[in-house]
């Protein structure tokens, strides 16, 4: 499995754990679908504020409001390489200030 795909199944555990999508498994979570509205996943604003603590949990990350109003949301493809960047830049701001 590769750094990629094993973010986006990371990812789609957060999205079932922290949301309780019972009976939910991550192969039911298209990596291109979208997460909210009726054509995907049916998320609200709700859920996005309550994925938005359980990713920063669990990613170590600060999301700010205007991060979650962007693409980076849309699916679990984009959300992977948003948090993959967010946690690099992360890591590369410690190191300079280390």
């Amino acid at each position: 499995m590769s750094d990629s795909s094993s973010a986006r199944e990371r990812i789609k555990q957060v999205i079932i754990e922290s949301l309780h999508l019972e009976g939910t498994t991550p192969e039911m979570i298209e990596d291109e679908a979208p997460l909210f509205g009726e054509d995907g996943l049916g998320l609200d604003s709700v859920d996005a504020l309550e994925l938005v603590v359980a990713l920063e949990k669990e990613y170590g990350v600060k999301i700010e409001d205007e991060d979650i109003g962007e693409e980076a949301f849309t699916s679990v493809a984009r959300m992977a390489a948003f948090m993959e960047q967010r946690q690099a830049q992360g890591s590369a701001e410690s190191a300079s200030t280390g």
